[in-house]
């Protein structure tokens, strides 16, 4: 018996559009979900940093919050920022966008936050979004 999808999914759905977007897919290779221990610059790692369950007038379960994170790792500068804003582009203000079995949806996804920073010999570019299911 299947387990029915939950905003715990939502990565897969941002994993989803990304990997559609050929503006992201013409600058970097590979796209992972939470870690990776070998990696070829440039490339993307997603996780879910916090999920919050938001309940309707009635009590019932409501549309769940969940932040995303989105990192971009590129050996150049330049090349993270427009990485970036190709995450950026792809994901920020999207909505109503399901998954591939039409079992979960995004109600809206929007840049909450953003950080830039040095590690492992590479220039980093976090996006935090607020994803709504």
């Amino acid at each position: 018996m299947a387990v029915s999808k939950t905003s715990l999914h939502a990565g897969d759905l941002i994993r989803e559009i990304l990997l559609d977007s050929t503006d992201v897919s013409a600058r970097c290779n590979k796209i992972f979900p939470v870690a990776v221990d070998n990696a070829v610059l440039p490339y993307i790692l997603y996780r879910r940093v916090s999920l919050e369950q938001n309940a309707n007038k009635a009590g019932q379960p409501g549309a769940d919050s969940v932040s995303i994170e989105v990192i971009c790792f590129t050996a150049d500068y330049d090349d993270g920022v427009e990485l970036a804003e190709a995450v950026r582009d792809a994901l920020d203000n999207k909505r109503d966008i399901q998954d591939d079995d039409e079992t979960l949806v995004m109600r809206s996804c929007t840049l909450v936050d953003s950080e830039e920073a040095w590690q492992d010999d590479a220039y980093v570019q976090q996006l935090v979004f607020n994803v709504k299911i």
